[in-house]
């Protein structure tokens, strides 16, 4: 039995920010925000735009195409580190909203590697529970979290939320091949929140970044995952049509291309429109090629990804 990819939606906050907007307020530009990001504008959302409420569009788009009614749904997980409140859960607000009665419900958060985390947990879950459809969402609103006086921080982030929907099939010829999972408690110091003060207690403080360690580590580490679920499954990049990774910096990107010697002209990339949207990103980045007619149904995809903690991790499918 394999989790089949049946659906797959996006949702962004209709607000754009440039970086030629940006420039206004802080002592930055557009050519220094881009030459170092490859980043020139990114959604934000509106005060009463939730991750909730992100995660709720994305759900209703995705199960529309997906034609799968919400009492069909066995399971929700949302991935997000940026949840509305400490509880209820982001996923039990989907569950409620969309009527998704029959379903259970929870979150999970691992920083931007967050998708694959719960790509991983909805896989393992569905072969071992035998669950027919599950919803998979990641939505976050960082932009809720950044000061917008650091230009070394708030220039990095956008908000919005992709939605899939998995559903457990007999084809072996397509569905989540492989996932591989990481992390490393000695290292979560290179990103977190903190409060106003400088408190590492306060769930509403803003978004700090040691960003030379977290460049490093993002090339090291997702290359080692990469290299590792394509050995321990027999393959190699020339089995690989589309690499999707985290959309944090296209400088990594590159750079990981270059030092690592992955083929560059493989990689998806977004971080111009949607900056960096933590577990979203690759969600939104795998919508985006699919609509643009990059990504179609047979390809064999590779997802990468690494986030504050530190975790980061892997994953194989075939659309």
């Amino acid at each position: 039995m394999k989790a089949k990819i049946i659906g797959i939606s996006s949702y962004l906050p209709s607000r754009v920010v440039t970086n030629d907007e940006l420039s206004k307020t802080l002592d930055t530009s557009h050519e220094w925000i881009y030459s170092r990001t490859g980043i020139a504008s990114r959604h934000v959302s509106a005060y009463d735009e939730l991750t909730s409420t992100l995660a709720i569009e994305a759900a209703k788009q995705v199960l529309e195409q997906s034609e799968v009614r919400p009492g069909e749904i066995d399971a929700i997980i949302v991935s997000t580190t940026t949840g509305d409140t400490r509880f209820p859960s982001c996923a039990c607000k989907v569950q409620g909203a969309i009527g998704a009665s029959k379903a259970f419900a929870f979150d999970v958060n691992a920083a931007c590697a967050g998708f694959i985390y719960a790509l991983a947990v909805a896989d393992s879950m569905m072969k071992s529970m035998k669950l027919k459809n599950v919803l998979l969402i990641a939505s976050e609103t960082l932009t809720k979290f950044v000061d917008w006086t650091d230009r070394s921080t708030c220039v990095l982030f956008g908000d919005g939320a992709g939605a899939l929907v998995l559903q457990s099939s007999d084809d072996e010829t397509s569905g989540i091949i492989a996932t591989k999972l990481y992390s490393n408690g000695d290292e979560e110091k290179y990103n977190s929140i903190l409060s106003h003060n400088g408190a590492q207690n306060d769930y509403r403080g803003y978004i700090t970044m040691a960003g030379r360690s977290v460049f490093k580590y993002a090339i090291e580490y997702m290359a080692m995952s990469m290299h590792d679920i394509l050995n321990e499954n027999n393959m190699t990049m020339n089995d690989i049509d589309w690499v999707i990774p985290h959309q944090a910096n296209r400088r990594i990107l590159e750079s990981l291309c270059k030092m690592k010697e992955f083929p560059l002209e493989k990689f998806v990339i977004t971080t111009e429109n949607h900056a960096n949207t933590s577990s979203a990103s690759i969600p939104l980045a795998m919508r985006d090629a699919m609509y643009r007619g990059i990504v179609k149904k047979g390809d064999t995809l590779l997802f990468s990804a690494l986030g504050a903690g530190l975790v980061w991790g892997s994953a194989i499918i075939r659309l």
